[in-house]
């Protein structure tokens, strides 16, 4: 099974290429616990320098993990989703497992402790 990546900022759970420009609605953190597998939570928005700069690293890194599911949230003010995972600075990378969280990287900058973070959620790769 292939990774499961957006290719653009939207609410969580809109699959790839589904839905055009429309997201859907934001899910409830429930959704969002019950997820099987490794799952990675990337929160940020399509303006911040910061998250359009770790953009190739997260590329590189998934390139070794395609079972991961990778769900793009755009957080903001008001966004209930980024408050559950407590979510200050963008971009912040929640790893998880069986609804489960594993890891986090806020801001990340390096290769390295990305590719770290994946081996704990999927240390089969």
């Amino acid at each position: 099974m292939g990774a499961s990546t957006e290719s653009s900022w939207q609410s969580a759970g809109t699959p790839a290429g589904a839905g055009g420009d429309r997201p859907r609605p934001e899910p409830e953190r429930t959704e969002i616990d019950a997820l099987a597998g490794p799952v990675l939570l990337e929160f940020g928005t399509s303006w911040c320098g910061f998250c359009r700069a770790a953009q190739p690293l997260i590329a590189r890194a998934f390139a070794s993990h395609p079972r991961v599911r990778h769900l793009k949230v755009e957080d903001g003010s008001g966004r209930r989703l980024g408050r559950s995972f407590d979510v200050k600075l963008w971009p912040t990378l929640v790893f998880m497992r069986d609804g489960r969280e594993i890891g986090r990287l806020v801001r990340p900058n390096d290769l390295a402790s990305i590719e770290a973070s994946f081996a704990k959620i999927d240390p089969a790769a």
